[in-house]
């Protein structure tokens, strides 16, 4: 029997809202993916999270167009600040109108310690990001809670550390981060998919909903499965049923605590969406096929592959619904004979995996964080 923490974590990221007025389309998607939400993830995620920028002014009007639009779901949605949220210079809109929870805050779920941080409040507003002694202190006494319950810890705040505008602070957070090997930090601000790893901990940014120049709009769906971190875009207009790996790892999102030992893996998916499931098949590169068992502990789908001699290793998972309707999700996994390496400045955008099409990540950093400008198009 599985106990809770053998079960994996899943949650989905809703990219920085921007909310202005109900006649904006980003209000209008706002609604839509909630909907999407509610009606197609009944009971198979764990929570909703909003990494800040809620309001694009902080006006009390805008955070009560929220509310409805979270009123949908029958699942927890935690919410965190941004420093568009303190453009009237204070949180004090963002408080008493989302009745948020007050930040910091830590909830454990599925055996998985999850930080709620503000790095807006201390600060003095705009991109003056700040931890403030007290935090810091905070969160030092709980990582040293979470370290001695041996489970895994996930961070939720704005930015990349390296964003925090004192140095010592900047240096003091990573220094827990690494020392405690928190296997994730979720964050907003950029804009746009991202995804760095320093092979112990995993950074991912969400596209804005409010705000985007890079693609259309969506959100993702993060899971932790006993340690191994799965990230996946899902475009709102894509259909379901949605499928995700998660695991083994892929080397992308792959953490030196995640290597495998032997000759086999174990694949696990889960199926999001309401349509009943007809069959799930892992499909290898060199063509064989295994049918996937369905694990009524868990709620997810499982099956036995064997390694290949390679670093690496393509397979997919491929779902189809009583009515027809597939669903697939393809990674490429780090097998015992994959090197990890990582090479650049802690904590920011420098140890990005890049371009992950298949999964979303567009590699282009387009939106206000590095403000890269789109490729240019070649004259016929």
């Amino acid at each position: 029997m599985f106990t809770e923490k053998q079960k994996p974590l899943l949650f989905a990221h809703i990219g920085d809202l921007h909310i202005t007025d109900a006649k904006q389309q980003n209000y209008k998607d706002f609604l839509s993916i909630t909907a999407q939400i509610a009606a197609g993830f009944v009971d198979q995620l764990d929570f909703v999270f909003l990494p800040g920028d809620n309001a694009d002014n902080g006006l009390v009007e805008q955070y009560r167009l929220i509310a409805p639009a979270l009123k949908m779901l029958d699942i927890p949605a935690y919410i965190i600040t941004g420093d568009h949220d303190m453009e009237q210079g204070s949180l004090d809109n963002f408080y008493s109108t989302l009745k948020a929870p007050k930040l910091p805050f830590r909830k454990k779920i599925k055996g998985v310690n999850c930080l709620f941080l503000d790095v807006c409040g201390p600060g003095a507003g705009g991109p003056d990001f700040r931890f403030g002694s007290e935090q810091l202190q905070n969160l030092e006494e709980v990582l040293n809670e979470c370290s001695s319950e041996n489970g895994p810890c996930a961070i939720f705040m704005h930015t990349y550390p390296d964003d925090l505008k004192d140095s010592a602070e900047k240096q003091q957070l990573l220094q827990l981060i690494n020392n405690h090997k928190v296997a994730l930090i979720t964050m907003g601000h950029t804009h746009y998919n991202e995804i760095s790893n320093n092979r112990n901990t995993i950074y991912t940014a969400t596209r804005s909903t409010g705000q985007i120049e890079e693609g259309p709009v969506g959100y993702s769906i993060t899971s932790i499965d006993n340690g191994v971190i799965s990230w996946r875009f899902k475009l709102l207009e894509d259909p379901l049923p949605f499928v995700m790996i998660t695991s083994p790892a892929d080397h992308r999102l792959y953490r030196t605590v995640n290597r495998i030992e032997g000759n086999e893996a174990v694949v696990r998916a889960t199926i999001l969406g309401q349509d009943a499931i007809k069959q799930v098949s892992c499909l290898l590169e060199n063509g064989q096929i295994y049918s996937m068992s369905f694990d009524n502990e868990r709620n997810d789908w499982f099956t036995t592959i064997p390694l290949n001699n390679q670093p690496t290793m393509r397979l997919s998972v491929e779902a189809v619904t009583v009515n027809g309707r597939p669903g697939r999700h393809t990674i490429e996994m780090a097998t015992p004979l994959f090197n990890p390496a990582a090479d650049g400045r802690d904590g920011s955008d420098e140890l990005t995996i890049g371009a992950w099409t298949e999964n979303g990540i567009l590699g282009t950093q387009l939106g206000p964080n590095r403000n890269a400008k789109p490729p240019k198009k070649r004259e016929s």
